[in-house]
């Protein structure tokens, strides 16, 4: 099914489009209603040992860091639930990944001995960590008491 714009009405940006920058088609009679696009890019930052001065440490909000692996099964089953901390604490945290297969400089800097290891930055400096999987519950309450 092919979509055609109304003539002369200029698309809607989606609430997400600062992410994905996709457009909303809606015509000017349903602007009212706030339509939004179906954005499904990901607000976790993927950081490197190269990167993570300046997007861990340098940040202004706080960073949340998930040191997980590939071959890790509590790091998949954890995967979701920092999408949708990431999306739910947008703008007031960010959320970052670190493959510490692929970058072993920072792990061993920080004492990462067990994966999952979840490490809350303020400011560069580590305020908490968590090891382990954790539920939805635990994690906000985690994040909740350490922001």
């Amino acid at each position: 099914m092919e979509f055609r714009r109304s003539a002369g009405v200029p698309p809607l940006p989606c609430r997400n489009s600062r992410r994905c920058g996709r457009t909303a088609r809606a015509t000017d009679w349903r602007q009212h209603q706030q339509p939004g696009g179906s954005c499904k890019v990901s607000n976790i930052v993927h950081v490197t040992d190269e990167t993570f001065q300046s997007e861990v440490l340098e940040s202004s909000v706080p960073v949340l860091v998930d040191y997980w692996a590939d071959w890790c099964g509590p790091c998949k089953m954890i995967a979701p639930i920092l999408d949708e901390i990431a999306s739910e604490y947008d703008g007031r945290l960010k959320v970052a990944k670190l493959n510490i297969d692929e970058n072993q400089d920072t792990p061993r800097k920080y004492g990462i001995r067990g994966i999952p290891t979840l490490m809350l930055f303020k400011n560069g400096n580590v305020e908490a960590t968590k090891v382990g999987a954790l539920s939805k519950s635990q994690l906000t309450a985690f994040l909740d008491s350490n922001l």
